[in-house]
């Protein structure tokens, strides 16, 4: 293995090595999520190369360099003000999902049209209008980080891989008996994951186009997937109560996450893969063990549905919302509330729901 560069990633903090092996050019990343402006970097140094074999010590200063460029980074105070940026009339009919590029420099949008468009988010310009389905385009996403292809998935069924750069349909993947309502590329960009009203979740080549696996064991509707930072593993979560995790690799179910008494809502991995949250139409959210699947708490407190879980990129805090109007951020591992936000959520997804424009706020 030959260490060609570093690359830093700020957020969570973290150093990207790019190598060579065996002729091809491949990447691992150290996480460095404990890191504060405290840190001592060389002890921090020395702990890094006792665990990486590519930071031999002749690259050592180049690594101090880059992690005391990240605390300088932790350090600076971000007092962000955000105002109304511009409003673009993005479809002829209401809105279903939005979702940036890796830079923001782009946007794409869904809607009841059946339609997904590509937008330029300076300048509010139209780059693409993606066409193909025959219903509502319900779920879409960018292949981040890359951000040079499209996935988007539809009530007809299919999910349609698009080039972003050029609006040209690369794949189209059919194989799901129901509704498309989730989807996801893995971190690699050669899979994408997609959960459907049939029970089932299906992985597909993004090269090839072709069928990879079919997950099935859910009794009900699979409405939220989440590949995992490494990418061996995803997570569904499911009307019938339960969330499952699988084997990339194997297309095995590795656990069956049993305890909530309502429908799931959502799921996601913390950014090391150690742990999952959870949220539910039965007013809680719960926090599992990766590993082993257990329990580790149930986080209590909303008065009507979890509608949306997810970890801050540190994996240090989770925030739920609810139906019940609030958002609550709590901390991992411990059943107690840091902050309580009231937000009129029902009003917002209503809003959402009828509108057939957007608006983009700038900080």
């Amino acid at each position: 293995m030959k260490l060609k560069r570093f690359l830093l990633r700020y957020y969570p903090p973290g150093i990207i090595l790019e190598y060579e092996k065996g002729g091809y050019l491949r990447t691992k990343s150290i996480d460095l999520l404990d890191l504060t402006p405290e840190t001592n970097p060389d002890e921090l140094v020395v702990e890094i190369r006792q665990s990486e074999p590519l930071i031999t010590e002749s690259r050592a200063e180049q690594v101090k360099h880059l992690v005391l460029r990240l605390q300088q980074k932790q350090g600076q105070q971000n007092h962000h003000r955000f105002c109304f940026f511009k409003e673009l009339k993005a479809h002829i009919l209401p809105l279903t999902n939005v979702a940036f590029d890796k830079s923001g420099s782009r946007f794409i949008t869904g809607s009841y049209d059946r339609t997904c468009r590509v937008w330029d988010t300076a300048s509010g310009t139209e780059l693409h209008m993606l066409e193909g389905h025959r219903n509502v385009v319900y779920a879409i996403a960018f292949n981040n980080p890359y951000g040079d292809k499209i996935a988007t998935g539809s009530f007809d069924k299919t999910c349609k891989l698009w080039c972003a750069e050029t609006g040209k349909c690369f794949h189209t993947f059919r194989g799901h008996m129901a509704e498309i309502v989730c989807l996801a590329f893995n971190p690699q960009s050669t899979l994408v994951a997609t959960g459907s009203m049939d029970t089932t979740a299906k992985l597909w080549d993004v090269e090839s186009g072709e069928e990879v696996a079919t997950l099935t064991g859910h009794t009900a509707e699979v409405l939220s997937l989440c590949f995992n930072t490494v990418g061996n593993q995803l997570v569904t979560g499911s009307f019938d109560h339960t969330v499952a995790i699988w084997d990339v690799a194997s297309g095995r179910r590795v656990h069956t996450l049993t305890g909530h008494t309502g429908e799931i809502s959502n799921v996601q991995f913390n950014w090391d893969c150690s742990l999952i949250v959870t949220g539910s139409m039965d007013k809680t959210s719960k926090l599992w063990e990766a590993v082993s699947g257990k329990c580790v708490t149930t986080l209590v407190g909303h008065k009507e549905e979890v509608l949306d879980v997810c970890f801050d990129l540190s994996g240090q805090l989770i925030a739920t919302a609810s139906a019940d109007g609030y958002i609550i951020n709590g901390v991992p591992h411990s059943p107690h509330t840091v902050m309580t936000l009231p937000v009129c959520l029902s009003q917002v997804q209503h809003e959402c729901s009828v509108q057939s424009h957007i608006s983009v706020s700038s900080p």
